[in-house]
């Protein structure tokens, strides 16, 4: 069960602030980008990011909390659940994007841009340059380790070891 936020909501009440939180998800989903306050944005990302989940999975029920959350707009629905899931289906999170645009003119309310990220999925180089390296010496390694005289070697190196210390003693 989500944890209630602690101090003031957006808007005022808790109700308002869903009302408010709803309308910005419909926007960004129908607009793929809108211009808001840095509050707002971030309050949107989890509640934006929970919805684009939901239309990735595409079922009945899905689509059915989703539209609960929108408040039945279903024009908003219909482009997160056919247009929108669809070119997320490869990224595992971080759906969307907030990048800070500085402070509105009339009351110096810092304002910031979220967006969907809908470019591909690229892989990153540099994990795959190590694990080729590292393949290399374990295929060397495993030529090497199936003698079975290794794993016999340390159990007479014991042996010795156990025979060194009681002649010491019999000295």
């Amino acid at each position: 069960m989500p944890k209630p936020t602690k101090g003031p909501r957006l808007g005022g009440g808790p109700a308002h602030e869903r009302l408010l939180l709803a309308n910005l998800a419909a926007a960004l989903f129908t607009h793929k980008s809108i211009k808001t306050t840095e509050t707002k944005a971030k309050r949107l990302r989890p509640l934006a990011e929970r919805l684009i989940t939901l239309g990735k999975r595409g079922d009945l029920h899905a689509r059915r909390r989703a539209l609960t959350v929108l408040r039945s707009n279903k024009d908003a629905a219909h482009v997160l659940f056919n247009e929108i899931a669809p070119l997320v289906a490869d990224r595992q999170g971080g759906y969307t994007r907030i990048t800070k645009v500085g402070n509105r003119k009339g009351d110096n309310a810092p304002m910031a841009v979220i967006e969907l990220v809908l470019e591909p999925v690229t892989p990153k180089r540099k994990a795959a340059k190590p694990a080729a390296k590292t393949e290399a010496p374990k295929a060397e390694k495993v030529e090497e380790a199936p003698v079975e005289e290794t794993t016999e070697a340390p159990v007479e190196a014991a042996e010795e070891t156990t025979e060194a210390p009681a002649e010491e003693k019999a000295e």
